[in-house]
């Protein structure tokens, strides 16, 4: 294994497979309305939560050059997070204009157990914490992905509360000024 770490910026188009598998995954672990993942996918998930960020941070990972995971983390105005699809948090209770989204988080199975997922998460974080006109970070964790939600659980993020009937569960943490 030759494992390598690259933050990519314009080159979006090296996530479409990963991204696209990404959702294949969650769909296969829901129990509530995995229908819901059919229409998702890189070109209805990632293109536009790019767009509409106001800053951006994507790492893939790499094993030579095959690409066997990836985190997408962005700094967005509260308001996105109210949409047609749902309203993920209770603007009111954010403390800043803007927040902290843990996005996208996905690493290939044969590659869970060498500590890739701590490292993307640590790289995140330390990401998303420089940006002083953000107080709240959140990650959203689709139904069914008990090991996510354990391992956000686990790096300090507690549960918030659940959306669309539980098809995601929100987790939320504070910056600490």
């Amino acid at each position: 294994m030759n494992i390598t770490y690259e933050i990519i910026d314009e080159q979006i188009e090296c996530c479409r497979d990963i991204c696209n598998e990404l959702m294949v995954f969650q769909k296969s672990k829901a129990y509530i309305k995995p229908e819901l993942f059919d229409n998702m996918n890189f070109d209805t998930r990632m293109i536009p939560s790019i767009e509409n960020a106001l800053h951006n941070y994507i790492v893939i990972v790499k094993d030579d050059d095959k690409v066997v995971g990836y985190v997408y983390s962005n700094i967005s105005p509260k308001e996105a997070y109210s949409n047609e699809f749902a309203t993920f948090f209770d603007l009111s209770s954010v403390c800043r204009n803007n927040v902290g989204c843990l996005s996208q988080f996905y690493i290939k199975e044969e590659y869970r157990q060498y500590g890739i997922g701590s490292k993307l998460f640590t790289m995140s974080m330390e990401w998303l914490k420089q940006f002083d006109d953000v107080g709240d970070y959140f990650i959203f964790v689709s139904n069914g992905n008990d090991s996510a939600l354990e391992f956000y659980k686990g790096k300090g993020f507690g549960v918030s509360h659940d959306i669309l009937d539980g098809f995601i569960t929100v987790l939320r943490t504070k910056k600490q000024f």
